[in-house]
């Protein structure tokens, strides 16, 4: 990723903020993203990721899937891999966010997109485990940003 910062500004400093909404799409928290050379992630003080989740919204027919991602660029990657899907960030690798059963009782099929590394992959299980009606969308790279971001 190359950010350009304007003249004068705090570099130091620079963040991309995902804000977190609940069911009102009232904001709950916000997940953080450094941009600079020293590359971190975290939430806003007082998030509440229980509560609410970033999401990529899109014009879906009932039949279209929902995918459920570890963070918020990794759901705005996904939408850009899959633009008919909606795709949630769960603000980390969670088997049971709070949030989950509602989109589970929508007639959509649930992805969970979660990366593919070892925390990933338990996390999934344990999730399908809870909840069999959601199927694993593995990325073939780490994530879906690599997977964007790599060469065809």
């Amino acid at each position: 990723m190359s950010v350009t910062y304007p003249a004068g500004s705090n570099q130091a400093r620079a963040n991309a903020v995902f804000l977190l909404l609940d069911k009102e799409n009232i904001p709950v928290g916000a997940e953080l993203r450094g941009t600079t050379q020293r590359q971190w992630r975290g939430l806003a003080p007082g998030s509440r990721k229980d509560q609410g989740f970033f999401s990529v919204p899109a014009d879906l027919a009932p039949s279209e899937s929902i995918v459920l991602c570890e963070s918020a660029i990794d759901a705005i990657s996904c939408s850009i891999l899959r633009p008919r899907h909606l795709c949630h960030s769960t603000s980390g690798a969670r088997p049971d966010p709070a949030r989950l059963a509602p989109l589970l009782a929508q007639s959509r099929q649930v992805y969970c997109g979660f990366d593919a590394d070892p925390t990933g992959d338990r996390m999934a299980a344990e999730m399908i485990a809870r909840h069999p009606a959601i199927a694993r969308l593995r990325p073939s790279r780490h994530d879906c940003n690599d997977l964007l971001r790599s060469p065809s």
